[in-house]
């Protein structure tokens, strides 16, 4: 099932309960066997879902809330007007566009343009799924992890070592609008995205995964000056507005899918902000 999640004013954050922040931008349960379960979020239109195939029975990405009444009635497909990225985060599995099937290991990756069928399979297998609007084709294509070279940032001394893997943005394979990648915070840091900015033209989401039974990563969020925290443990995901900062500390080691839409698929447009200013 697919929940829909009004977009939010930033004033409404600094007041918010922790109960009311949750049920704003925490996105959880996104992994029912056997479903396509998840949020379509009125920040930038995504629409972010997990599927969770079992044994003899495919996932159909589908869903009647990215429809009009006029598109349901002709049956029109959920990517007529939207491109998907897929990165597995279970056991392996299967991604089958158009019949065509591409077998997808531990954080291995696929883009699929507009227009086009897609369905998971593989018992135990997870897809964690990033769907936007788009208005241009781009080929599909598999993107296993091991191909991408990553960019080392942060510093041990200040416990923020990581490493980014860039899957889909404006220096690798072309998108309409949709960035995504993989972010693996290296053993002994904890920092992720620190220190932290701004997307002032993007929505930005966060999906933590790898963290152990009953740990946790505090996650940043909210305007400069005005920001608010909330925990969350495997398999969330929470979302960043264009005005909210995003950051985090977890209490073990993790790793961290990232994907953003909106005006534009500038990699580097962002503003950068001073500790000072938080």
């Amino acid at each position: 099932m697919i929940v829909l999640r009004p977009a939010t004013d930033p004033d409404s954050m600094e007041t918010a309960t922790s109960a009311q922040l949750r049920a704003r931008y925490v996105l959880d349960n996104l992994f029912v066997p056997g479903e396509l379960s998840g949020v379509y979020s009125f920040e930038d239109r995504m629409l972010i879902a997990g599927a969770a195939p079992i044994a003899g029975v495919d996932i159909v990405f589908d869903t009647e809330v990215i429809h009009s009444k006029a598109a349901l009635e002709r049956g029109e497909l959920a990517l007529a007007r939207r491109e998907l990225g897929v990165v597995n985060v279970g056991a392996p599995g299967v991604v089958v566009v158009d019949g065509e099937e591409h077998e997808l290991d531990l954080f291995d990756a696929v883009y699929v343009g507009l227009g086009h069928e897609v369905s998971f399979r593989g018992d135990g297998a997870r897809f964690y799924c990033m769907s936007v609007t788009a208005h241009r084709s781009e080929p599909t294509v598999r993107i296993p992890h091991a191909s991408i070279d990553p960019l080392i940032l942060g510093d041990e001394a200040k416990a923020s070592r990581r490493r980014l893997y860039r899957y889909v943005w404006d220096g690798g394979h072309p998108s309409c609008q949709l960035q995504f990648g993989v972010t693996v915070v290296e053993g002994g840091s904890v920092w992720n995205t620190m220190p932290p900015h701004l997307h002032d033209h993007r929505t930005e989401i966060y999906f933590y995964t790898g963290l152990a039974a009953g740990e946790r990563v505090v996650h940043l969020m909210g305007q400069p000056g005005r920001t608010r925290h909330v925990l969350l443990s495997d398999d969330q995901a929470v979302i960043s507005p264009c005005w909210s900062i995003h950051a985090g500390a977890g209490t073990s080691s993790y790793a961290f899918i990232w994907a953003m839409a909106g005006e534009n698929n500038d990699y580097g447009d962002l503003t950068p902000l001073a500790l000072e200013g938080l």
